[in-house]
């Protein structure tokens, strides 16, 4: 039986612990924080467990409902039609499907078009390896003029990855427009899903999992150093104590990995701290009244900092009340990363003013702020090459985080895949 420790109780954490339980593995799982979950931890606000950091289900994410179905809570998904809106020149327009974008005011009928051409190539392709070496800034405007780039793109970016926007990988951006794309009923029609109760529903449901097989979940047991010995790994050594193991399985951000394993040789320890990361702050309010009817609104407009909101209560059902979150990323070098949590919420409620000035600061019932160092990796164009490898050199360690998801977005399907293939491939290892 080898011997397993899984390092973050993440999602992918949670994921490879099960899947190594499965294979006959006795687990050890150590964790930072005070509870399981990672990103998809919830809080209690105002008596409704909600994520801290907002998730949403698409109908390509099959490895969630693969776990959810031998976990038996498959009857726990839920689908909701969803619409997008976008806030633009002081307006807040519908978007999101054909329609939307012909009556669209300011933008030329041929760049209408060209655009509408663009993201019905990206829903129905399914590979695209031209765009590996190529920014999204480059591959957006060659597709569809500079003034479409301009006025949707070019914002959106600006906001989230601040000096990186401009080499930010097409790649990356493809994927996330084809799988959003890819969760409609139809042409005209978004369909969005959500697990009731919550991302906890799931985690929950993991952590029982794995104490049912005899995997142990160590939380508030931070890491201090992964021990090795002639090339191989033998052990963690962490806050709660030594663990002898025979294979480590590695989920949390790689720029912590050059501390956590100093005996990685220096040209790889280069590799994880070439990898950037955003920094992202939630300011998470609850509304007397809606802002929006819509799930999501992208903004494109003077004056407001964030590239867009979620208004939560449009997929998942909370009562009387509204629940938005207003995301801020930014690199921690930001200013604004470190301004305290009623400057940021000041900051969100002038941006919901922007869209509907109705809003006044006695409709917030409540609010909440949630703050993740290494909320995003930054995916710039030709990543795929700049991700080290996920089995090390030294034998039984693997490392991995949400940066090799690439392609793909942050998102708990890709968690629950990458975790189950990292414990799978224990099996593997000559011993």
């Amino acid at each position: 039986m080898p011997k397993v420790v899984v390092i973050g109780a993440g999602v992918m954490g949670l994921a490879a612990a099960y899947q190594a339980l499965q294979d006959g593995c006795d687990v050890d799982i150590l964790e930072a924080s005070a509870e399981p979950g990672g990103m998809a931890a919830h809080f209690d606000f105002g008596g409704i467990s909600i994520e801290r950091f907002y998730h949403f289900v698409c109908k390509t994410d099959h490895p969630t409902f693969e776990l959810m179905a031998e976990l038996g809570i498959r009857d726990k998904m839920r689908w909701v039609e969803t619409t997008m809106g976008f806030f633009n020149d002081g307006k807040l327009h519908p978007w999101g499907d054909p329609i939307c974008l012909l009556k669209l005011p300011g933008v030329s009928l041929f760049s209408k078009l060209r655009y509408g051409f663009f993201v019905f190539a990206c829903i129905h392709r399914d590979h695209w390896p031209a765009l590996e070496n190529r920014s999204a800034r480059e591959w957006i405007t060659r597709y569809c003029g500079k003034a479409i780039y301009d006025r949707f793109w070019h914002p959106l970016l600006d906001f989230k990855y601040y000096e990186y926007a401009n080499n930010i990988s097409a790649a990356w951006i493809w994927t996330r427009i084809r799988r959003i794309g890819k969760s409609r009923k139809n042409i005209m029609q978004e369909e969005l899903g959500y697990i009731e109760g919550g991302s906890k529903t799931l985690v929950d449901a993991l952590v029982n999992a794995i104490d049912q097989r005899g995997g142990r979940l160590h939380l508030n047991t931070p890491v201090k150093r992964v021990v090795t010995e002639n090339g191989r790994v033998t052990g963690v050594d962490s806050a709660a104590g030594y663990f002898a193991t025979d294979d480590v399985i590695s989920t949390v951000p790689t720029p912590l990995i050059p501390g956590m394993v100093p005996d990685l040789a220096p040209a790889l320890k280069a590799r994880y701290q070439a990898i950037h990361n955003i920094g992202v702050i939630c300011v998470v309010l609850k509304l007397k009244r809606p802002v929006s009817p819509h799930f999501w609104v992208n903004i494109s407009e003077d004056g407001i900092e964030i590239p867009g909101i979620i208004e939560f209560s449009n997929l998942r059902s909370v009562g009387n009340d509204a629940i938005v979150y207003v995301p801020y990323y930014m690199p921690v070098t930001n200013a604004k990363f470190s301004w305290p949590d009623d400057r940021l919420c000041d900051d969100a409620l002038t941006c919901l003013q922007r869209i509907n000035p109705t809003l006044r600061k006695e409709d917030i019932i409540d609010v909440k702020v949630a703050r993740l160092r290494h909320g995003q990796p930054v995916c710039e164009s030709g990543f795929a090459a700049k991700i080290p490898p996920i089995q090390t050199p030294i034998h039984g360690l693997q490392i991995a985080d949400t940066c090799y998801y690439y392609p793909e977005d942050r998102g708990i399907a890709e968690s629950v895949r990458m975790g189950r293939n990292m414990a799978r491939a224990v099996k593997s290892f000559d011993r």
